[in-house]
């Protein structure tokens, strides 16, 4: 058994909420260099130089890479040897998040209740996803997720016989519907099988896998490659400005379903896909 003070947690995740929001993986940068490389249309190419700047200055660590600095959407793999000391898990995650966003001068975008809309002031609370995992270690990914993009996701319950026509068609629906509201190019984040909420998650989860690496199972990751090249057909193009460029890539988590049901979710992130980790 390993003992954690919660502190560890507390500090770490504000850390990971600065850092996530001036620096994008160095995959996600590699993809916009190659599909700048790509690009034919001309103003989709200057839209993209654009963003590459953009992603530049906020190296520099000034300004964040969006105004948007996102809900605190923190995951947490805890190894089951894994002791928490020093108080509650929950409180450590949020007030990590209240220093980070408050140190960082970040923008604080959560209200206390959806439907009366009183803004909390400090990014708080964060959502939070545990999972149980083998072994005595505590990964931490934190991923700032905006709205324009987190609103334009979807999720449905396809019947079986809808099959993977049914499944690839929704995803790009999706993507159609959203056009230029999620800031393209997009990051796109599939979730099949499960529950309804278990592909939701999915779906999100998703999103937090490099870009450039490949699914292990070759059916889905055919299935990625196809979904990404009629996205990219749609001739939506970086900010809706058409081109060849929609989305930079699509990320499939699959899990085992019911005999009757079909659950497919799709959540979308835009060319700020932002996330960083750490292993205590």
């Amino acid at each position: 058994m390993r003992n954690v003070d919660v502190s560890l947690i507390r500090d770490k995740i504000a850390q990971l909420c600065i850092e996530a929001n001036h620096y994008l993986d160095g995959d996600l940068k590699t993809c916009l260099s190659k599909k700048l490389e790509e690009e034919t249309w001309p103003v989709a190419k200057d839209v993209l130089t654009s963003i590459e700047k953009n992603i530049a200055i906020a190296e520099e660590g000034v300004f964040p890479l969006c105004q948007d600095t996102g809900m605190a959407c923190v995951f947490l793999e805890i190894g089951q040897d894994v002791h928490l000391t020093g108080g509650s898990l929950r409180e450590a995650v949020d007030e990590g998040v209240r220093r980070g966003y408050g140190d960082g001068f970040l923008r604080k975008s959560i209200v206390a209740d959806p439907l009366r809309r009183v803004n909390t002031g400090d990014n708080t609370p964060a959502y939070i996803n545990t999972e149980i995992v083998d072994g005595d270690r505590i990964k931490i990914i934190v991923a700032p997720k905006g709205f324009g993009s987190e609103n334009m996701s979807r999720i449905k319950m396809l019947p079986p016989s809808a099959g993977e026509e049914g499944v690839k068609d929704f995803v790009v629906e999706t993507c159609e519907m959203a056009g230029a509201n999620p800031c393209p190019p997009i990051v796109v984040g599939v979730g099949i099988g499960g529950t309804f909420d278990k592909a939701a998650l999915m779906a999100k989860k998703a999103l937090l896998i490099p870009v450039g690496r490949e699914n292990s199972d070759e059916y889905y990751g055919r299935m990625e490659q196809e979904l990404l090249k009629r996205i990219n057909g749609l001739g939506i193009g970086p900010q809706g400005f058409g081109g060849r460029t929609t989305a930079l890539s699509v990320k499939i988590i699959s899990a085992p379903t019911h005999i009757a049901g079909l659950p497919v979710a799709v959540n979308i992130n835009c060319h700020v896909s932002r996330h960083m980790e750490a292993v205590l």
